[in-house]
């Protein structure tokens, strides 16, 4: 039997890889407790991907700040001879109590840039390490996959579709959270409009206009139960034949002083489909209802309707975005960069790590746009990037902030419209050859003279040390 949802709450702390409690009984066995600071970054970028937009920090502060074992998840865990009576009991009193630096949601950051540093003893940093890369991998990664179907759509209307097919409920939350984040104009999951907030939007399935004896019976029955927000699914027999009868109900509808929304084309040649109903429409003197298609899309599909000026005003995006079907994971990690105030560091081939609490400054040209990130140690005056970027000191923006100290947040998360906004502003000021959905350009991130001092510095250290 599974879970409930109230006993995962419960227990959440035992969300977490079973590595994460056998390191902290054995930090906790030889007397480790200094600070320690773990970042969270992507070493690289999926395919065809140029940035990445930031999400999940609301769910990890939430998590970090309720942390605690449960006398429930105790007693589980005491059943097991894994752990000793005392580590158990440090267990019951542990809270987080650490500070955490990080990027607001909906900002944009690149490859290797930390999107969250955590900074706390090395038990409480290290055991949350799990739920940290889970809420910021998926949340990132669809975040990112919505802002280029946004990109692709050019202005016109996305509505998050991909409900039934994400990879389980939890996850069709955070899809319709995330790609709203990013620019959809909402999502057809109605617990999200109650928890988020979030516009929900719907038309009808084939099975209602199956049910019907006569296609046209099943537009008029549903148009007059809404008369404000009706769009007719068109393509279940013969698509242009719906889009007619679909006008002959807007013009009963009309008649009744009320406006019939739109049609939606879900299959088929979208392109020639769209121009036959908008020219069936429009000699119909229907110019303002809405043509919407679904159907399989994606932002490589949305921008070749787009390019090739298809009539379409909305688009509909399921599967493909909701399990980022091209990139469905990203490369991520979470690692510690110093412990007891020295710098620690990976040298394994092809992932090694950055030492060092961090900063990530952002130059912008005299007309907004981005040029270029250096990533640097958080003590690092602004005046030493500005000059490594090559621009004024008003030109420069660090973009890592405090966002928790001593377990606790230091200010509310802004609203969900606020993170959207931000997240329109800042792909707005970003070149448009590092949003271009194939092959594009690569963002330039350096790192700071003083990081690539520390970098070697500590390089050197280790491997002396390997060497004796």
């Amino acid at each position: 039997m599974d879970p409930s949802e109230r006993e995962v709450a419960d227990n959440r702390a035992l969300l977490t890889d079973l590595y994460e409690l056998t390191m902290a009984a054995a930090y906790f066995a030889a007397g480790m407790t200094a600070p320690a600071t773990f970042s969270f970054f992507v070493r690289a970028y999926p395919k065809d991907r140029g940035y990445l937009v930031a999400a999940g920090q609301e769910d990890v502060l939430r998590h970090l700040e309720t942390f605690r074992f449960s006398r429930d998840a105790l007693r589980y865990l005491r059943r097991s001879a894994m752990y000793h009576a005392d580590f158990l009991d440090y267990l019951e009193q542990l809270r987080f109590s650490g500070d955490v630096w990080g990027l607001p949601e909906g900002s944009l950051c690149f490859v290797p840039e930390p999107l969250i540093e955590v900074t706390a003893p090395i038990i409480e940093a290290q055991i949350v390490e799990t739920y940290v890369i889970n809420q910021l991998n998926l949340q990132t990664l669809i975040a990112t996959k919505a802002a280029r179907c946004v990109h692709a759509a050019r202005g016109r209307d996305l509505v998050d579709f991909s409900l039934r097919r994400t990879h389980g409920t939890d996850a069709g939350m955070k899809v319709a959270r995330a790609s709203y984040l990013a620019g959809f104009a909402g999502s057809s999951n109605v617990l999200a409009e109650k928890h988020y907030g979030i516009p929900a939007f719907g038309t009808m399935a084939h099975s209602y206009v199956e049910s019907f004896d006569d296609e046209i019976d099943a537009f008029r029955a549903f148009a007059r139960l809404f008369p404000t927000n009706s769009t007719l699914l068109v393509d279940t027999y013969d698509t242009l034949s719906g889009v007619r009868k679909a006008a002959e109900v807007a013009k009963e509808m009309a008649a009744r002083g009320q406006q019939l929304s739109g049609v939606r084309l879900d299959s088929g040649d979208l392109l020639a489909l769209s121009q036959g109903a908008r020219a069936i429409l429009d000699a119909a003197g229907l110019p303002a209802v809405r043509i919407f298609a679904s159907g399989g899309l994606n932002e490589y599909k949305v921008a070749e309707l787009v390019e090739r000026g298809a009539p379409i005003d909305a688009f509909g995006i399921g599967t493909d975005m909701g399990v980022s079907g091209d990139a469905p994971w990203l490369d991520c990690a979470y690692k510690l960069v110093e412990y007891a105030g020295l710098p620690r560091l990976k040298l394994s081939p092809a992932k090694q790590t950055l030492v060092g609490r961090k900063q990530v400054w952002r130059g912008v040209g005299a007309d907004g746009q981005m040029i270029g990130d250096v990533l640097a140690l958080r003590d690092e005056a602004g005046a030493v990037m500005a000059a490594q970027l090559g621009v004024g000191l008003d030109q420069v923006q660090p973009r890592l902030v405090p966002v928790m100290r001593a377990g606790r947040r230091l200010d509310p998360l802004p609203g969900l419209d606020a993170i959207r906004a931000r997240c329109r502003a800042e792909l707005a000021a970003l070149p448009e050859a590092h949003q271009a959905l194939r092959q594009p350009a690569a963002y330039p991130v350096r790192v700071s003279v003083e990081l690539e001092s520390r970098q070697t510095a500590a390089t050197a250290a280790v491997r002396a040390r390997l060497a004796r």
